[in-house]
């Protein structure tokens, strides 16, 4: 087995190298000076069964390009198998046409990433699942649900039924409804609608939140403005405290410096994609599930039984 990182999340491929015990395999990823990318393997990997570690955050274009280039050279290096670990999936919201004359990119990326020789994608919530089908390999998708329901029961307002969780929209209720059971909580929903066009976004709460600390989850945050006009709209509905568990922190345009300011007094994600932690914003690191699900895909091992049992979160 080899493991190969890009430039995209180094942080995260030496936390998954190190708990898997397989040291990274030595790899040049570079730029010339009209910033084409160039990639050189330096260690023998014919026949092996390789895990290229990127994600395509931003620069999503840079990191994309990264990860097909480096498929390419893992099969002209006549690699046994590809496997594209992809934490986060990028162009995941581009999963179908919003209009007439639209692409549908998460179509065109995995049509990209086949193309470039990938035998099988392992990635971690992506923001639709139908993009698996997308695919004509295995894909893979991890849920980052275990580690926050093992974070959210050393909460003690979770503990002690002083809690909700909180749908940010219609389409997040089932994993809203899916954390809830497994803590023994309600969930209520943040219904957003225009009465009029040009009108601002209304924010509308359907559950009872009084006195109650409200733990929004979610997938993916980017820039952060619908997050804090909802955890607002909670906090006027009387919530006692507004915290957030999202598995994929975009955070663009200053994003993490916003929620600071926010009325939230936590916001919870993983190191999908990189970024740093501030007074309110807290990383929870998936390399344990991504290296477990690393060592059963090369044993040939169920993937699904890991969401069936949670002993490999520490």
């Amino acid at each position: 087995m080899k493991l190969i990182t890009g430039n995209a999340n180094t942080q995260l491929a030496i936390d998954i190298a190190k708990i898997a015990g397989v040291d990274l395999c030595e790899t040049l990823v570079t730029r010339f000076a009209d910033n084409e990318i160039w990639v050189e393997i330096k260690e023998n990997i014919r026949g092996e069964d390789v895990f290229l570690i990127q994600s395509t955050c931003n620069p999503a274009n840079d990191n994309l390009m990264e990860l097909l280039i480096l498929a390419d050279a893992c099969k002209r290096a006549s690699a046994g198998r590809i496997t594209a670990v992809m934490p986060y999936y990028g162009y995941a919201r581009q999963d179908r046409k919003p209009a007439g004359r639209s692409p549908i990119t998460a179509k065109l990326v995995a049509n990209m990433i086949e193309a470039a020789g990938v035998d099988r994608v392992l990635t971690m919530d992506l923001h639709a699942g139908q993009i698996q089908g997308f695919f004509d390999i295995p894909v893979d998708n991890l849920y980052a649900q275990p580690l926050f329901v093992k974070d959210l029961l050393t909460n003690p307002m979770v503990t002690k039924g002083r809690a909700i969780i909180i749908s940010p929209d219609a389409g997040g209720v089932p994993r809203a409804r899916a954390i809830a059971k497994q803590l023994n909580l309600d969930i209520a929903i943040i219904d957003k609608r225009r009465d009029r066009a040009n009108e601002s976004e209304a924010m509308n709460v359907i559950g009872d939140v009084l006195g109650k600390q409200c733990i929004i989850v979610d997938d993916i945050i980017d820039t952060g403005g619908t997050l804090i006009k909802a955890a607002k709209a909670l906090e006027n509905e009387g919530a006692e405290d507004v915290q957030a568990y999202i598995t994929h922190g975009v955070l663009s345009n200053d994003g993490a410096k916003r929620m600071e300011h926010s009325v939230m007094s936590r916001l919870v994600i993983t190191d999908t994609i990189p970024t740093k932690e501030n007074r309110v914003l807290r990383i929870l690191s998936v390399a344990n599930v991504f290296a477990e699900a690393i060592r059963r895909v090369h044993h040939d091992e169920s993937i699904s039984v890991l969401f069936d049992n949670a002993e490999y979160i520490p």
